[in-house]
């Protein structure tokens, strides 16, 4: 009889293990070709109390954003993490470093960041860290010795040139301030405690190379570069040879290092920096960007060409560039105050630009609607606002924000992950098909022109394999028969879309994966 209970009791053990062993299923992407997540670190979750987000606060809403579970409609997905700056600085956004090799005491330690890399690590998530090199804190130690040093004309002093400075009687062009106690002034671009590094010094290169080096040897996967087209304000080629020499040094330190470049600028601009490093798509993003355009109706085959043309451009700079597709980010008015989750172009937003080729980037909150602008206080701390996460979470807005609370009007996390239809439930979906799809973000574009200006989309060259993805972005139901396609794999957007006969029906601010 107690042979028999075991006998049973192992075979329940073993078909429970089969069910979890097949249910769970690691995601195994083993290249660049990620969805990024950008966490505005002291706005995103508060471990301690204080109000201010925190490392450990991330590390514990790790399940939220990628539970390890490929399959899991519980967890977001995301299978990359940005974080905006997190050494020590007097600022509530840390753009200004006083230390970079120490994490701000606001936001935790250095094991902090150690155990949340490997924590993600052990979910295939990359780390990516925001680096600001073009300027420092005024606070910085450099800072002071270049101050202290310029007072006493002590030109032996190593950091009599760590910053870019005039005499005040020199013509200059660019943002300079006073250099108190001397005749001098120095390169204030942003803000008049934001001095400028020289990056003809050959010590401040090494400096922060060595600030790379130290981060990388810590397990980050990368940088995001911070104002990339400000290391030598009117020089722009200069700029650009930094870039190759710093990018060439770090390349040599890891050689899949993830490097992402900020050059808000024209296209012809980004592609000269495009040669040496990804660089965020501008273009596309905002609510007069062509991704909140086209979700709002605007002539989809537009949204098309522009991507094909995109991708055909980034290949002829260089092979090993990728569309770095967004919407919105930590500069920017939220994409709730202009795509509606109500009437679905929220939706649409996200399946144009989550459903193309790159590695695009998610700002924190977006997945849930949140909403956040600079309105008449012209303040970005209201594009920065606390995460609404439903529960006891204590963390605050940042200082200096006036955005209200009754703006929102999209729901808390909590509650959207009780709805199967919220826009919450849309991202996750939309991050699930590209993992199981990577020819989506790898595969090489061609436009699919439908004859229509609401229904178009793409073909998708993979690996000896045709995808097609077709968007409806119009807010009617659109069906046509074509003998392009055999097989409806999925459809994802605001409504929902079938495939009979070679008679495809697409709901409004929808999208549909074939073959």
């Amino acid at each position: 009889m107690i042979k028999k209970v075991l006998l049973i009791l192992t075979i329940l053990l073993l078909i429970c293990s089969c069910k979890d062993n097949k249910k769970v299923e690691i995601d195994n992407t083993d290249d660049n070709y990620r969805v990024f997540y950008e966490i505005f670190v002291g706005s995103f979750s508060d471990s301690n109390n204080d109000g201010i987000g925190d490392l450990r606060g991330i590390i514990n809403r790790l399940d939220y954003m990628n539970d390890g579970n490929i399959n899991s409609s519980d967890s977001l997905g995301i299978q990359g993490i940005w974080l905006t700056p997190i050494f020590y600085s007097p600022s509530y956004h840390k753009y200004d470093v006083v230390d970079y090799y120490r994490i701000d005491p606001s936001f935790g330690t250095q094991e902090d960041l150690d155990e949340l890399i490997q924590k993600c690590h052990e979910r295939n998530i990359l780390v990516i860290l925001d680096l600001a090199i073009n300027h420092t804190s005024s606070q910085n130690e450099w800072f002071k010795q270049f101050n202290l040093a310029h007072q006493n004309n002590d030109r032996n002093n190593k950091y009599f040139d760590y910053y870019t400075y005039v005499n005040s009687n020199d013509s200059f062009s660019g943002s300079f301030c006073d250099l108190e106690y001397t005749d001098q002034k120095y390169e204030c671009n942003f803000s008049y405690d934001m001095p400028e590094l020289n990056f003809d010094n050959e010590n401040v290169r090494n400096e922060v190379l060595n600030i790379a080096k130290y981060y990388l040897d810590k397990g980050v996967d990368g940088f995001r570069f911070d104002a990339a087209k400000y290391i030598y304000l009117t020089d722009g080629e200069a700029s650009v040879d930094f870039w190759k020499w710093y990018t060439e040094k770090l390349r040599e330190i890891k050689e899949d290092i993830y490097l992402v470049g900020e050059v808000w600028s024209g296209e012809g601009e980004i592609a000269r920096y495009q040669t040496e490093m990804d660089c965020f798509d501008f273009k596309a993003s905002q609510a007069d960007g062509i991704i909140a355009k086209t979700a709002k109706s605007q002539d989809i085959n537009a949204f098309t060409s522009y991507v094909v043309n995109y991708q055909q451009s980034l290949a002829s700079i260089s092979k090993e560039r990728m569309p770095i597709f967004f919407i919105s980010n930590h500069d920017m008015d939220r994409s709730a105050g202009y795509l509606n989750a109500a009437n679905g172009q929220a939706y649409m937003g996200a399946n144009l630009y989550l459903l193309s080729p790159g590695s695009p980037f998610i700002y924190y909150g977006e997945e849930i609607g949140m909403k956040g602008s600079r309105g008449g206080s012209n303040t970005d701390a209201n594009r920065r606002l606390a995460m609404l996460w439903g529960d006891d979470d204590t963390v605050k807005n940042p200082e200096g924000s006036t955005y209200e609370l009754k703006n929102q009007i999209n729901g808390t996390i909590k509650d959207q992950l009780k709805d199967n239809n919220s826009l919450l439930k849309h991202y996750s979906k939309l991050i699930m098909i590209r993992k199981k799809y990577p020819q989506i973000a790898r595969g090489e574009y061609t436009m699919l022109d439908l004859g229509q200006a609401d229904l178009g989309g793409f073909k998708i060259a993979y690996e000896e394999e045709t995808t097609y993805i077709v968007h409806n972005n119009s807010d009617h139901e659109i069906t046509i028969r074509s003998d392009n396609f055999t097989q409806m794999l999925e459809s994802c957007g605001f409504s929902s879309a079938s495939f009979k006969n070679n008679e495809l029906k697409i709901g409004p601010y929808t999208s549909a994966i074939l073959k």
